[in-house]
């Protein structure tokens, strides 16, 4: 079961209901409107084998690792959300519910920085700059040059 964190966008939960990607939403459609992030570990507890995904990275705590669920932490903007979220479940690494539980990601867009229980440390899984059918990713160049300031000088 995938779970969206209430701080998602609606649009965000549309879109990846629009490709396939079955997903439930805190207060939309489980749990209830306005759980407090100490009620949403116990909450997980009560599902069965959930995947969580939330932009609130205080969530990203080796602490919070736990055999019957996976937590997702996503370090990007909030219209971004739906693309990652379709880029976890399709990773080789997380494409399956026994693949996710007992783990602990943050996405941004550098990759993957993640605690897998029985493991004393974090590893990291950098992104590949293309998808697996061979499309090369390009971000749009507004986007670009927003991440890289105001630089006229940066060629495209």
């Amino acid at each position: 079961m995938n779970i969206l964190d209430e701080n998602i966008p609606e649009d965000q939960r549309s879109q990846l209901l629009t490709w396939g990607v079955s997903v439930h939403q805190v207060g939309f459609d489980v749990g209830r409107k306005g759980m407090k992030d100490e009620e949403i570990i116990p909450f997980l507890h009560s599902l069965r084998d959930p995947s969580f995904f939330t932009r609130d990275l205080g969530f990203y705590e080796r602490k919070l690792l736990h055999s019957r669920y996976c937590l997702v932490c996503l370090a990007i903007e909030k219209d971004e959300v739906a693309i990652f979220v379709r880029r976890v479940l399709s990773h080789a690494e997380f494409d399956t519910k026994a693949k996710r539980m007992g783990t602990v990601i943050r996405v941004s867009h550098s990759g993957f920085s993640l605690w897998r229980l029985k493991a004393a440390l974090s590893s990291c899984i950098p992104f590949r700059n293309r998808y697996p059918h061979g499309t090369t990713i390009l971000w749009p160049k507004s986007k670009w040059l927003a991440r890289l300031g105001d630089n006229s000088n940066f060629t495209y």
